[in-house]
């Protein structure tokens, strides 16, 4: 009974420390961090749920972005921040940043006066190896970390958590690895320059590796299993490799995990483009940093890819019928299309010639804004949808003669990465930067 007690009190503490309320029975408050699953659930008013392993909303529209970052304490990319990227770089800012497809950010400013002070920072940006397929979704943060590597003329380095699947899904740990090398040939494909780019898979790379592995003894040192549990939801039930682990994926956030690269140094700042749902990881990173002398990591957060069927959750790679594979071939990217993607229009021709369509919630035209980089095309099509003069057919066709020559250039591409491609891309070495 005592126990019994015990636990009980333990309980209430932990939910006043997590809803910042006190525990009453049979009155829920109206936002709370549960554990659900996985991972912690982060839900609103609004349903929304975004964390690492779950993306949910009931809203059509998507996730409510504007309060997420409320809730997720970031900064909202504005206007200001685009056009002194623009200054900064003297290039056009990707139309991600245009769009608002990349949204959020945490101390971009900062990275961006070391940068005219003539100081380098370098980017991380990662991938968790589910399966041996990636989707055109996948490509969002590659397609734009490879953009401001280009601009800024930065070191990158990409994590491939390898170690993480195999600790969270029903998979061999050889097929864990095998699945990173695969992915790793899709990532490759992006165009990334192999002189200026290590690739690394975590099973691989902690055993060659010194600096990166006393990183991560480090990280695990200062953040108490109360406070994981607290960010990412773990229970008494999950195994020790599932607390530890996100002390792996902060740790490429310091410069000292690459000596090879960094020549040793631990002053050189990372800047994070990443989907929101990561954040998590790197608020504690951030929380770390300075504990163990190392600089805040600065990050840029993008939206979610929507799944084929409505903005409400993000695409998966374990649902086919959700994804457009990097797989596909153009006949299956059309019938995806055809069939499965969400449609804004109405009913009838005749409803939605009189009525138009609503573009805020038709996917065909949200994956638009992700992949038609002509600003005035895409307003022009927006107002033929919303108008009726531009029928749900006629706007999935436009949709089609994206994707096809897109995926299809893109297997090209993979089909060029050989084995010696891979080794140089992931062999730990200095790359094309002197420090």
């Amino acid at each position: 009974l005592d126990e019994a007690v015990k636990l009980l009190l333990q309980l209430k503490e932990t939910y006043k420390k997590v809803t910042g309320q006190d525990y009453k029975s049979g009155s829920p408050p109206s936002e709370v961090t549960s554990t659900s699953g996985n991972g912690p659930t982060a839900t609103t008013e609004d349903d929304d749920v975004v964390d690492p392993w779950t993306v949910a909303t009931s809203n059509a529209k998507g996730i409510d972005y504007d309060k997420l970052i409320v809730r997720f304490g970031s900064s909202k990319i504005d206007q200001e921040l685009i056009d002194r990227i623009e200054r900064v770089t003297g290039q056009r800012p990707h139309h991600f940043l245009r769009r608002g497809i990349f949204f959020s950010h945490r101390d971009m400013h900062q990275i961006l006066d070391a940068y005219e002070n003539k100081k380098s920072f370098y980017l991380y940006t990662g991938r968790g190896p589910s399966s041996e397929s990636m989707h055109v979704g996948h490509l969002i943060p590659f397609i734009f970390t490879k953009w401001l590597q280009e601009v800024f003329d930065v070191p990158l380095v990409i994590q491939l958590t390898d170690d993480e699947k195999y600790l969270w899904k029903d998979l061999k740990i050889e097929e864990c690895y095998r699945f990173a090398i695969e992915n790793c040939k899709d990532i490759i494909a992006c165009g990334f320059d192999v002189n200026k780019t290590f690739i690394f898979s975590d099973l691989e790379y902690m055993g060659e590796s010194p600096g990166f592995y006393k990183n991560v003894v480090k990280i695990q040192k200062h953040v108490t299993f109360n406070q994981v549990k607290g960010i990412f939801g773990f229970t008494d039930s999950d195994c020790i490799g599932k607390i530890s682990f996100p002390a792996i994926q902060a740790a490429p956030s310091f410069s000292s995990s690459f000596p090879q690269i960094f020549n040793g140094r631990k002053d050189i700042q990372s800047l994070i483009p990443c989907a929101i749902d990561q954040d998590p990881y790197f608020r504690m990173t951030r929380d770390v940093a300075p504990r163990i002398g190392h600089s805040k990591p600065a990050l840029f957060h993008s939206t979610f890819f929507p799944a084929l069927q409505g903005a409400q959750t993000k695409m998966s790679a374990s649902d086919p019928n959700s994804s457009i594979f990097l797989t596909d071939t153009a006949k299956q990217i059309k019938n995806k299309i055809n069939k499965h993607a969400f449609s804004g229009g109405k009913d009838t021709i005749e409803e939605h010639r009189k009525f138009g369509g609503n573009t805020d919630v038709d996917v065909s035209f949200m994956y638009l804004t992700f992949f038609l980089e002509d600003d005035e095309k895409l307003e022009q099509i927006r107002k033929d949808y919303s108008s009726g003069a531009l029928l749900t057919g006629e706007l999935k066709k436009y949709l089609i003669d994206i994707l096809q020559p897109l995926i299809a250039a893109h297997q090209e591409r993979r089909k060029q990465v050989t084995d010696d491609v891979i080794k140089q891309f992931m062999t730990p070495r200095k790359l094309a930067f002197d420090f």
